[in-house]
């Protein structure tokens, strides 16, 4: 009786990555070719490309039978499009991936070996970042080391989308329903057995990054607000904190009429207060309007994206 073999997605998300796409999946199927043990499927989400994105990645589904195609009806966002991916992959393992190749397709195997061994997510951890901008390796130190210390769920610190989870986890996170999705999040939520393989992050292959500097800003609140509920409590101690200190600042001005009598009132000084305090309300209801935003975008129940096509090529359909 022939033993069927372990079936491994690759899943990544494209948006406007037509150069990075043959270099891409010519690095892949080098992989693929010394894992003859395991079957392989690339699950390429096409998240609303303007360029010729789709174009390229259906003339390589044409020639390499392994590669899966599901084209989004338009940019939902990086976060969707790996939960679409994440969807459709029907392998014992899955590893997201993102297309430009910082993150190395070499690293496939040892973490395949590593799952064989017993673990059910292996993380990908890069102990080397000199190929990111300043800007983007201070950020994100910052990101994790204030996240960690408010959220009651720890995002390990350096490890992006790219890892193995086992089908027990994938189908972990298929059961978390909310629309607006934090994966990286969502990964260190559902927990599971885990082991950490470290690397060395590469310069992109081609191309730029797609996060500007706005949309990592609104990433990384959308993170932070996912979870923990710390900056609401924040505001309540801090409105507290505020009332206890105006309270002797009451008393204060009280006894000091009270022994010298009323003087000029300070007018700069009041000014300054009222726009404080002002600022502050501002702030706080800034901040609770985050909340009930996300409130008010789950209750809508929208899908977290929509499939336009399909896209899968065999010897039959040619």
């Amino acid at each position: 009786m022939q033993t069927r073999k372990s079936l491994i997605s690759i899943v990544t998300p494209f948006f406007n990555e037509a150069e990075c796409i043959p270099i891409f999946s010519k690095s892949i199927l080098e992989v693929i070719e010394h894992l003859p043990q395991f079957d392989f499927e690339i699950i390429c989400i096409d998240d609303g490309s303007q360029d010729t994105s789709l174009k390229i990645l259906q003339d390589v589904a044409r020639r390499h039978h392994c590669f899966r195609i599901i084209e989004l009806s338009r940019n939902f966002g990086k976060e969707a499009a790996l939960t679409a991916g994440i969807d459709f992959a029907g392998g014992d393992a899955v590893i997201p991936m993102d297309a430009d190749l910082q993150d190395p397709p070499s690293l496939i195997a040892p973490m395949i070996k590593v799952w064989q061994e017993g673990a059910e997510v292996v993380l990908a951890k890069r102990v080397a970042r000199e190929k990111d901008s300043v800007f983007k390796r201070y950020t994100a130190q910052y990101f994790y080391r204030f996240n960690n210390r408010i959220a009651s769920i720890p995002i390990p610190e350096n490890v992006g989308d790219f890892r193995l989870i086992d089908r027990v986890v994938v189908d972990a996170l298929k059961q978390l329903p909310e629309r607006q999705r934090f994966m990286k999040g969502l990964f260190a939520w559902v927990g599971f057995k885990t082991q950490v393989i470290e690397y060395q992050r590469e310069e992109r292959v081609k191309g730029g990054t797609k996060f500007s500097i706005w949309k990592l800003w609104n990433f990384a609140i959308d993170g932070i607000t996912s979870f923990s509920t710390l900056p609401l409590r924040v505001w309540s101690y801090l409105g507290a904190s505020i009332a206890l200190l105006s309270l002797f600042y009451a008393l204060f001005i009280i006894t000091r009429t009270l022994i010298l009598g009323i003087d000029v009132p300070g007018y700069a000084s009041l000014l300054v207060v009222v726009l404080f305090l002002g600022s502050l309300q501002l702030m706080s209801i800034g901040l609770l309007g985050e909340y009930v935003g996300r409130l008010y975008l789950e209750a809508k129940q929208r899908p977290v994206y929509l499939v336009r096509k399909v896209h899968q090529f065999t010897k039959d359909s040619e």
